[in-house]
C-alpha cells in the first residue's frame, strides 16, 4: 500500500490491479507516477481467468474499501478491466499490455469492445503514465489540489521542450554524430 504523507487522502484511493505477476513492473511505474502526484494507491494481483472470484470480489468491494478509481493491467484477451467495470460503479481504466504475438493490439481491441453499460477508459499499450494521469484528472474533478499538481507537472514537461533546450540538444547530438563518423 502506498500512502503519501500530507496527501489529500487518508487511505489509498486508486486500486492498481495486475492481471498477473508479470505485469508488476508496469504497475510499479504507474504507482511511482501516482506517488509523485501525492495520490495514495494499493496493488493487488488478480486474474479474470485464473482467479475470477477474487477479481469479482476486488471490483465489487473496491468502493466500500474507499477506492475511487480502478486501473487494470492485462494483456491478450484483457478481460480484467471489463470484469471490474461489470462489478463496480467506479471509473475503470484499462492498460493493455504488450504481450503475445500481437504485442498488445488484441488487448487494446478487447478493452475497447465493452458492451453498452460497461464503460472502460483505455490508454495506450503499456501506458502506465497516462493511466496515472487519467486517474489523477478524474480525482482532480473533486480535488483542486490535484489539478494544481497536474498543472505543475505539465509546466515541467513543457519546459523540457522549450526551443532553446531543443536547439541545444540538436547541437549536442550533431557534434556527437560528427565525432562518431570521424573515429
Amino acid at each position: 500500500m502506498s500512502e503519501q504523507p500530507g496527501s489529500t487522502f487518508a487511505h489509498p484511493v486508486v486500486l492498481l490491479l495486475a492481471g498477473s505477476s508479470s505485469d508488476l513492473e508496469l504497475v510499479l511505474d504507474c504507482r511511482e507516477s501516482l506517488d509523485g502526484l501525492g495520490i495514495p494507491n494499493a496493488i493487488r494481483v488478480v486474474s479474470a481467468h485464473r482467479t475470477p472470484e477474487l477479481a469479482t470480489e476486488c471490483a465489487s468491494q473496491a468502493e466500500q474499501e474507499g477506492f475511487l478509481v480502478l486501473i487494470a493491467f492485462a494483456g491478450l484477451a484483457a478481460q480484467l478491466a471489463g470484469v471490474c467495470a461489470a462489478h463496480s460503479r467506479l471509473p475503470v481504466i484499462a492498460v493493455p499490455r504488450a504481450v503475445g504475438p500481437l504485442q498488445g493490439v488484441d488487448a487494446v481491441l478487447a478493452s475497447l469492445q465493452m458492451p453498452p453499460g460497461t464503460p472502460v477508459g483505455v490508454v495506450s499499450i503499456d501506458g502506465a503514465l497516462n493511466a496515472a494521469l487519467l486517474a489523477a484528472r478524474i480525482l482532480g474533478t473533486a480535488h483542486p489540489e490535484i489539478r494544481v499538481r497536474l498543472s505543475q507537472l505539465a509546466q515541467r514537461d513543457r519546459a523540457r521542450y522549450a526551443p532553446e533546450k531543443v536547439e541545444a540538444e540538436i547541437q549536442e547530438r550533431a557534434l556527437a554524430r560528427q565525432r562518431r563518423k570521424s573515429e
